[in-house]
């Protein structure tokens, strides 16, 4: 009898279609680890306005881009358009590693930074100018109040 409740759990959702959590790809989880240990070969790496790979340094975008485009995926260069990407998720419970996050760091139409979800409530982002790639932790205030959007690449 318990063996036959552990493959209903099992079996079960996948044959739900429309039902429950939505499905990825197998091949998801393994594609956003490897655009993470990207931004993380990047700790370290010095800011840089403009910058969009590890002989330059990166600015926040510059990062996302690079790190999905080692895994094959094109991610525009500009803030406010990696803003626009994939599809929008919802609140900080449901974010997977390799989601962009968007951040409101200051007014008018450029005030956007971005950065990757890793996993247990922290991300990767290259900050500002002085700075370097870090890795934070979305409990901070100042993140948590600035945080405005989840953008999903990898389903």
């Amino acid at each position: 009898m318990r063996l036959l409740c552990v493959l209903l759990c099992l079996v079960v959702p996948w044959g739900l279609g429309g039902c429950g959590a939505p499905r990825s790809s197998p091949k998801a989880p393994i594609v956003a680890q490897k655009v993470i240990d990207s931004a993380y070969s990047q700790l370290g790496a010095r800011y840089k306005l403009g910058g969009n790979a590890p002989n330059k340094g990166f600015d926040c975008s510059g990062l996302i881009q690079w790190a999905y485009a080692q895994q094959g995926i094109s991610v525009p260069r500009v803030t406010k358009d990696q803003a626009r990407m994939g599809r929008l998720v919802g609140p900080k419970e449901n974010l997977r590693p390799a989601d962009i996050l968007v951040f409101k760091n200051r007014q008018g139409p450029h005030g956007l930074h971005t950065g990757l979800y890793t996993s247990n409530g922290k991300f990767i982002h290259s900050p500002r100018s002085g700075q370097r790639v870090r890795t934070e932790s979305l409990d901070v205030a100042y993140w948590k109040s600035s945080l405005i959007g989840v953008r999903r690449l990898i389903n």
